[in-house]
């Protein structure tokens, strides 16, 4: 029986499917956000070949406001339940300790904290308590706010020294070293410039020695490199910057259209 509470890491690009429970997700909000259509959604992503699912009750798109936590309860908890007998792991993107909690009591092995670890002390113990793996992300400032004339001196020092840092912080409190993920956070806190940096120095962030995933699926940066086109003409941008990052080795790549990255791993793996 194959342990849906490990991650396979290997020289292999592991493609995270995004299952977002909002009304207003910058890409496809308002699309999932009741539970029927969000087990449809899941069970597409599960046949298209995904390897995790990750479900978000809260938009994180730039000038988004935060919801409660019982709203947030609401929307993702009712789908985690009734994905316990997914056979790839479920990931939950929250930075509320209490959401993340529920979740793995549902089963869910990764928690996708946004925040870093920066915004609720207690998501480190829930960690420990279930034995989950932790995405720590980089973000300068809040979804509401990051994209207001983001700055850095060094961005890639500068986002490097953020992800040590709280890696430590969470080994001190008792994470495992290979349960911890790290992800330089494209598009939360950063201008084009800073996106791109990032992307052509990413193995800058591959020396670090933890599993490293990029989430860029439909960005702006994405729009904004094809002429400012809308999220939803910006699949073959995305499959651009996937392309790179497979052949780059990326150990996981955070995106909404499945099925196209699949295939497109199969051919980009082939070439490596």
């Amino acid at each position: 029986m194959v342990d849906k509470l490990k991650v396979n890491f290997g020289d292999h690009t592991l493609i995270m499917g995004i299952l977002n429970v909002t009304p207003d997700s910058f890409y496809d909000g308002g699309k999932y956000n009741l539970t029927d259509s969000a087990l449809k959604r899941a069970e597409e992503i599960l046949r298209e070949g995904a390897d995790i699912i990750d479900i978000g009750g809260e938009s994180s798109r730039p000038g988004a406001d935060p919801v409660t936590l019982q709203e947030e309860l609401d929307r993702v908890i009712p789908v985690i339940e009734k994905l316990k007998g997914f056979p790839i792991p479920i990931s939950i993107d929250t930075y509320k300790s209490q959401v993340a909690e529920e979740a793995c009591k549902n089963g869910a092995s990764i928690i996708n904290d946004i925040s870093g670890l920066t915004q609720d002390e207690r998501m480190v113990e829930v960690a420990k308590k279930y034995g989950t793996y932790i995405i720590i992300m980089h973000m300068k400032g809040t979804p509401k706010n990051m994209q207001i004339n983001p700055t850095y001196t060094n961005v890639i020092e500068e986002i490097k020294e953020f992800l040590q840092r709280q890696a430590n912080y969470a080994m001190k409190r008792g994470i495992s070293r290979d349960r911890i993920i790290i992800d330089p956070g494209i598009g939360f806190g950063k201008n084009l410039e800073h996106n791109l940096e990032i992307l052509k120095k990413i193995d800058e962030f591959k020396k670090m020695g933890f599993p490293l995933l990029v989430g860029h699926s439909r960005k702006s940066m994405v729009g904004i490199l094809l002429g400012n086109v809308p999220p939803d003409e910006r699949l073959y941008g995305t499959l651009g910057i996937s392309a790179y990052l497979i052949f780059k080795g990326v150990n996981i790549i955070r995106v909404h259209d499945v099925k196209p990255h699949v295939e497109l791993r199969k051919v980009v793996e082939a070439l490596k």
